[in-house]
């Protein structure tokens, strides 16, 4: 880093690009936890060098995925705590690309902000790449741009954007999926990165933010704010032990839109997921937010997990293998329903 870099006249129009040298040399030990066996260079160049790991692949495909944390992020400025959303700016991004099969290989974030402070620069890319430690992907590189007049000094949004790879005849197919096959559940850590717009209208987040920090009894003591900030999970790891072991026809990562939107993205047409209501392990958080709004459950499922993060199909004979499985690599997984000849795409009943 060269010291004879700075400019008395940007600073004055309210960007200090020192700030940004100071912010990389602080992150870089967050970095430096990511590393994978792709990964060419150090940070600080123009773009991240990755070796792609080929071994073994007959039709290597490079699979992509871009997301950000939406309003999320208004929550961890509210709490002024800023070292796990950059867990969910990953968990969106690697959550998607598990679901054509593939395997993150690395992650590049974007972060803007009102005003650069290097410390919580740095807090924030920790948690990137606690994101990133638990994918297996390598943080090779980010920007963060400040953007004063713009954004209030305070405030920053944080996106990203995860390349996986896999082999093109291990790209997950569902035009294999077929009737009575079995749709499984695996648990969500909470709200994920989804539906915060809506969350933050039924709390009066805006106004009244003090409501948020009152220890509440319907969610076991917790604060309403300590819930909504919980990262999403990262279900990568869990389902690459799973592919080897079973025929998996389909998988849907739950996010905005929730499971009207999500599960029918990976059924063909002629087919629906019959999902059993009774079945679905809904978090208490789902619960205060439908009773505090007012907010009918079909908009609940068309809005929010509902506490499942993502689900799986797979035969019927192949479904206990896959329950093991995926509770051996921690999940908390559980079959919620079938898949049945049907003109929708999805019924919940």
């Amino acid at each position: 880093m060269s010291n004879k870099s700075f400019s008395e006249s940007y600073a004055a129009a309210g960007v200090d690009i020192t700030a940004g040298y100071r912010a990389v040399e602080l992150m870089k030990k967050h970095i430096a936890r990511t590393r994978n066996e792709g990964c060419l260079d150090d940070v600080g160049g123009f773009g991240g060098c990755f070796g792609l790991p080929m071994a073994g692949m007959e039709e290597p495909v490079l699979v992509s995925g871009t997301d950000g944390c939406g309003t999320k992020v208004k929550m961890a400025i509210l709490m002024d705590k800023h070292d796990t959303i950059g867990i969910d700016a990953v968990a969106m991004c690697v959550n998607d690309i598990i679901c054509c099969g593939a395997r993150p290989l690395f992650f590049l974030d974007y972060i803007a902000c009102g005003k650069n402070i290097p410390e919580k620069i740095a807090e924030i890319v920790s948690g990137v790449a606690e994101g990133c430690v638990q994918s297996g992907a390598a943080l090779i590189g980010g920007e963060t741009a400040e953007h004063p007049g713009m954004m209030p000094t305070e405030e920053y949004d944080l996106a990203g954007f995860a390349v996986g790879i896999v082999d093109k005849k291990k790209i997950l197919d569902n035009k294999r999926m077929a009737e009575g096959d079995v749709v499984i559940a695996l648990a969500s850590s909470g709200i994920h990165s989804n539906g915060f717009s809506l969350v933050r209208r039924v709390f009066d987040i805006d106004k009244n933010p003090d409501s948020l920090y009152v220890p509440c009894e319907a969610l076991s003591g917790k604060s309403i704010a300590e819930t909504l900030l919980t990262p999403t999970k990262i279900y990568v790891k869990s389902v690459l032990s799973l592919l080897p072991k079973v025929d998996v026809k389909g998988i849907s990562h739950i996010t905005g839109g929730g499971f009207y939107e999500n599960i029918p993205r990976s059924i063909p047409d002629g087919l629906g997921a019959v999902i059993d209501r009774s079945a679905v392990k809904v978090l208490p958080i789902f619960d205060l937010i439908a009773k505090t709004g007012d907010i009918n459950e079909r908009d609940m499922f068309n809005t929010f997990n509902m506490g499942v993060g993502m689900s799986i199909v797979v035969p019927a004979d192949q479904v206990e293998t896959a329950l093991e499985s995926l509770k051996e690599s921690g999940e908390d997984a559980y079959v919620i329903g079938k898949i049945a000849k049907s003109e929708e795409k999805i019924t919940i009943c």
